[in-house]
């Protein structure tokens, strides 16, 4: 892999025609070993006169606020000096001159910026359910798997196997691992594909860490936010959403809400974080873990605008798709208000879509049919077709929650024990439906407190 690298940056040099394989901008630990390790397999194996190179889709400067992608490279002896960001290569310039062929892995819709690399875009590898269609030529390959790094290590296990070195295998194997949250079932992540191929890099490879060393090892650099700014936090794990003229920034913060909100300066950076950004709003998630090592989220909302502050919080707290059982925390400034977040299994990833339709003017997640805000959220005919539509779901919303470890056993709006892909048509889990069911009378219970699931 390594004198792999290190080829592709004198590619880069020369004029000569460059086949990217591009993670997504998000680019943690499963979107770049991704494109790591699948160009390192095409090259190997294609017979195109261009050159397979791997781009991180970040700036170089932002490698280090990935403490787990920093571990894994570092314990490999994979030096940083070998890897090709975003900032160093201009796609677009080899776009125009008709020198560029794209590979989108962990993702397969580019952002608005990329718009014009579409055509460029010949295949896809992805774990999450398709939003785009990509017509033929382009090869697309989307499977709803823990990992997509299991989906590249079926590539190369069913294709070349015998290309695969050590440390190509341990970077798919400790990402498998981690994405799959060491393989348990009880988190809801890992799929019969994901453990079938961790157990095949081990057979091929006994020597591999230990799934319990690679993972706890992993978990702790990715968590890890000592010695960062606050600036420097809330990069860490970014997502955007916009809608009527808004932007609305949503971070992950690894770090118990008290403590954050006790930062030094903590009102004046958050207001030069979004100033700086273009940010209208900011919402932080805080998470840590408790003794059990299960997971414990709060919210944080920091927006200078009363108006538009107050249409966030009141879809939030109003939410019952999921409902998110929130407290108000301490707060003493106007521009900052922070929850205590009862439902510990709402991740950001069940957050978001909440925040979305507030801005995009959907009033379903906070206001009944007939327009009136209340607590409730959803009448009973909404309830009751939500059971319904529940009973008769199939394909299940497993995508990989970049910022948390920890999932509910089953994802909340599936019904299937594992990728509907994966064997043909999925089984009814009874377990699931009963849960579903128990959700639904909860956020029917409008005359008492929301339970706490157990």
């Amino acid at each position: 892999m390594e004198r792999f690298l290190q080829g592709c940056r004198a590619a880069v040099q020369e004029s000569r025609p460059l086949h990217v394989v591009l993670g997504n901008e998000a680019c943690d630990l499963d979107s770049m070993v991704s494109a790591l390790t699948l160009a390192f397999y095409l090259e190997n194996t294609s017979e195109s006169k261009a050159a397979f190179v791997p781009v991180l889709n970040i700036p170089r400067s932002e490698l280090a606020l990935r403490g787990d992608s920093v571990f894994l490279l570092s314990e490999l002896n994979i030096p940083e000096s070998s890897l090709i960001f975003r900032d160093e290569i201009d796609l677009h310039a080899l776009h125009q001159t008709g020198q560029l062929s794209l590979t989108l892995v962990d993702h397969h819709i580019l952002p608005s910026s990329d718009t014009a690399l579409e055509k460029a875009v010949t295949e896809v590898l992805d774990h999450r359910p398709l939003e785009q269609q990509h017509p033929p030529p382009c090869r697309v390959t989307a499977e709803l798997v823990g990992s997509c790094a299991t989906l590249v290590a079926e590539r190369i296990l069913q294709g070349k196997p015998e290309i695969l070195d050590w440390q190509t295998a341990a970077l798919l194997h400790g990402t498998i691992i981690l994405d799959c949250v060491n393989m348990a079932p009880e988190a809801g992540k890992v799929t019969p594909k994901d453990s079938k191929y961790v157990a095949q890099l081990e057979a091929h490879f006994p020597d591999l860490p230990s799934r319990s060393n690679i993972f706890e090892s992993l978990q702790k650099a990715k968590f890890d936010v000592s010695g960062l700014t606050t600036e420097q936090m809330l990069r860490k794990d970014l997502k955007t959403i916009s809608g009527d003229g808004t932007m609305l920034a949503i971070s992950a913060i690894y770090m118990d809400l008290e403590i954050f909100l006790q930062r030094s300066n903590l009102m004046a950076e958050l207001d030069i974080f979004c100033q700086a950004q273009g940010y209208d709003a900011l919402v932080a998630m805080t998470i840590n873990f408790n003794p059990h090592n299960e997971p414990v989220r709060h919210l944080v909302v920091f927006c200078p605008s009363m108006d538009l502050q107050s249409m966030i919080c009141e879809a939030l707290e109003c939410s019952r798709c999921p409902p998110l059982n929130l407290t108000p925390a301490p707060s003493h400034h106007p521009n900052l208000r922070a929850y205590f977040q009862g439902n510990a299994l709402a991740s950001r990833k069940k957050v978001l879509p909440i925040l979305r339709d507030a801005l995009w003017g959907h009033p379903g997640a906070m206001k009944t049919p007939s327009g009136t805000p209340g607590p409730e959220g959803c009448s009973q005919e909404q309830m009751d077709d939500e059971l319904g539509k529940a009973i008769n779901t199939l394909i299940p919303e497993m995508c990989r929650d970049d910022e948390e470890p920890v999932l509910p056993p089953t994802p909340m709006n599936s019904l299937v024990d594992e990728c509907p892909l994966d064997r043909g048509l999925p089984k009814l889990s009874a377990e699931a439906i009963f849960e579903k069911c128990s959700q639904i009378t909860i956020a029917r219970s409008s005359t008492s407190p929301p339970q706490k699931k157990k």
